[in-house]
This record gives structure tokens, sequence and C-alpha cells, in this order.
């Protein structure tokens, strides 16, 4: 039976690897799968050897805090790889630890296939020389990313964007409301502070500090918040002990619960682009280290940071940096989204300019058959 390693160090990178193991499981339930990766990989029927909540974080500085913590999980996965020496090892996103990850298998005669690119086209454009030296397969999400991948001679094929067919709710906003226990005639804030402890505790202060600012102007308004796969609750705890707003914590049904909200305030990431696709109106915020953001601001060639703004090339939602950050920038912007006649429509041409961005359906599955095709002919 062909065995599979998957590294998805992160929940957003779990969900994307979980969606695409569960569409290969379907298609071939022979295959066996172990790695890194989280529930929604779990519930594909991988075999978790470490959980990716020990080493999400995000930021040079606050990396290196972590680091002999990471470098330790690294060298035991390299220890495992040796040892079990799969057929494939599929990397995804997550290039500081996995591009290293290439490296050793490359060095152990494993195969590798890299689905969902690093952002070679943002930053460290440098980083396609080592994809070259030691990834067998690249299956990226956008077409401009193969055409970048074609020049440079690196193996590569474009399987569309997953979320095209995975993000929906089947409820409306009010069944939403009364689904989770709100009201169905007032206004819902979505607090979404990210999956990674280090964003976790540079935003959610401030978030819940505007929360409060906007439930004395308006003491209807509603505020959820969910948890983050792989996030531990007692993370959150000490800030929801210290603040006046009474927030409903939601573990699951992710889509449902930013459908039950009227706006949402995010950290940046993939979630930013799971919120446009349901329509509601949101912000873009990011807080690392002064030292990561100025390091970041030097090296980064593109003008955004949302994935919604990268796709569609435009400034569709509004992002806030660093200092930005604050409850005086938050307020209103939110306040306005909560109250105007026509921030759902706003909203709804942004869905509409994502989705045409974003392509074709079926990613997870054109994922699957990439990596089984590969696997088959290295049996062959």
């Amino acid at each position: 039976m062909p065995e599979l390693f998957v590294v998805a160090g992160e929940a957003s990178g779990d969900a994307h690897a979980g969606r695409m193991l569960k569409a290969l499981k379907q298609q071939r339930p022979d295959i066996v799968v172990s790695g890194i990766g989280g529930d929604t990989m779990r519930d594909a029927g991988v075999e978790i050897v470490t959980d990716f909540a020990e080493l999400a974080v995000m930021g040079l500085v606050e990396v290196i805090k972590r680091y002999a913590h990471i470098k330790a999980i690294f060298d035991k996965t390299v220890e495992h790889l040796a040892s079990n020496k799969p057929d494939a090892l599929i990397l995804v996103d997550y290039p500081g630890f996995n591009l290293k990850l290439a490296k050793k298998a490359h060095e152990l005669s494993i195969p590798v296939i890299y689905y969902i690119s690093p952002k070679i086209w943002a930053w460290r454009a440098g980083r396609i020389k080592a994809i070259k030296r030691y990834v067998d397969l690249m299956l990226v999400l956008f077409p401009f990313e193969q055409t970048l991948y074609e020049k440079a001679s690196v193996p590569v094929k474009c399987v569309g964007h997953p979320l095209v067919d995975a993000v929906h709710s089947d409820l409306t906003s009010a069944q939403a409301k009364s689904h989770f226990s709100l009201d169905e005639n007032a206004p819902v804030l979505g607090l979404f502070p990210g999956s990674r402890r280090s964003e976790v505790e540079a935003l959610l202060p401030v978030m819940l500090a505007t929360a409060e600012h906007i439930q004395q102007r308006d003491s209807s308004i509603q505020v959820i918040l969910p948890l983050a796969p792989g996030l531990d609750r007692a993370l959150i705890e000490p800030f929801l002990s210290q603040t006046a707003v009474k927030v409903k914590v939601i573990s699951g049904e992710f889509y449902d619960v930013v459908r039950s909200c009227n706006a949402i305030v995010a950290a940046s990431g993939t979630v930013t682009l799971e919120i446009a696709l349901l329509g509601i109106p949101h912000l873009i915020t990011y807080r690392v280290a002064p030292l990561t953001y100025h390091i970041l601001k030097r090296l980064v060639k593109i003008p955004y940071v949302g994935l919604c703004n990268i796709v569609t090339g435009e400034n569709v939602v509004t992002e806030l940096l660093q200092k930005q950050v604050s409850v005086s920038e938050l307020a209103p912007r939110l306040l306005y989204f909560l109250t105007a006649a026509d921030a759902k429509q706003n909203a709804e041409s942004v869905q509409q300019q994502v989705l045409k961005a974003l392509g074709p359906s079926g990613g997870a599955e054109n994922a699957a058959k990439a990596v089984i095709s590969f696997i088959d002919a290295k049996s062959s």
C-alpha cells in the first residue's frame, strides 16, 4: 500500500490538506497517510504524529523565541522520514519549515510534492532555487503561479483554489443567529483574532477593547468569537475575564459562525478570504513585533497583506496594520458595517470579485488526482 507523509504547520494548511486528503481517500482508500496536522486531517483519516499547534507561530522575532522547540520537532520529523521512508512527502505551505524538510527528504531520496506554493511572488523570490532543486511536483492554486514556475522549469500543475467549493453555509443570517442562541433582530460583531498564539496575544486585547467601545454606543450589539482549530481556549480566557464584553465563544461550525455576523474584524490570513466568500463586511488586521514588520516591509514586493486584495489586485477590503490596529481606527469602521444599509451590498460585490479572481472549482479533487497520478507513476 502506498504511504504518504503530509506536513501542515498551521490551521489553514491543515484545512487545505484535510480537504485534499479526504478527496484522495475517496479515490484511493488503500493509501495510508500520516503526518503533522490537526483535526481536519484527523477527520480525513490521517494518523497525526505531531499536532500543528506545536508549530503555529507568526513573525520572524516570534519564531526566534521558539526556535529550539520548532527545531526539536523538525529533527523528530526527519528521523521519522528516515525510519519510515514514505512513497512521497507532501508539504503544505509553511515554507520556513517545509523547504528545509524538502531538502532533507531529497537527501533521503523521498519524492516531494509541494501543495500551496510559498508566496515567492510576494517576497523571497530566491526560494524558487531551492524549490527547483528539492521539489518534484508543485501544486499551485493560481494560474499566474503556474506560469512563474514553468518559466523556472519547475514541474507544476495548477489545481485551483479549494475554498471556491469549501466555503458554504446552508443557513441564512437569521437562522445562524438563532442556531447560536443569539438575538435574530440584533447586530452581531465577530472577533477573529487568528489561529496562532502570537496573533491572539497581539490582536485580541484591542479587538475586545473595540467591542466594549461599540457596545457603549449600542448595547444591543452582540459579540461572537470562533475558536480557531488548534487553539487552546485557555489562551483566550485571561483576555475574556478582563473585559466587560459578553463574548460567545464557539468551537466548530465556522462558516455558520461567519454567516451569523453582520461585521467582522479578523487577523490577516486565509480566514479573510473565507469571510469575503460568504459576503460579510470585514476589516483585515495585522500586527507583529516592530522589528519583524520593519524587516518584512523591506522584503515584501506587493502592496497588500490581505488575500482578498492580493488575489483581486485591488484594495477591496480595508487593511489596518501595526499602530493602525487601534480602537480609534477599528470602532468607527465596524459601527458603519453594523448600521449602514449599503455595507452588506458592498461586501457582496467584493464576494463576486474574489470568486472571479479565484477561478474554477474542484481544487481539492484536482490536487488529490495529481497526487495519485504522481505516486502511481513513481511506482510503475
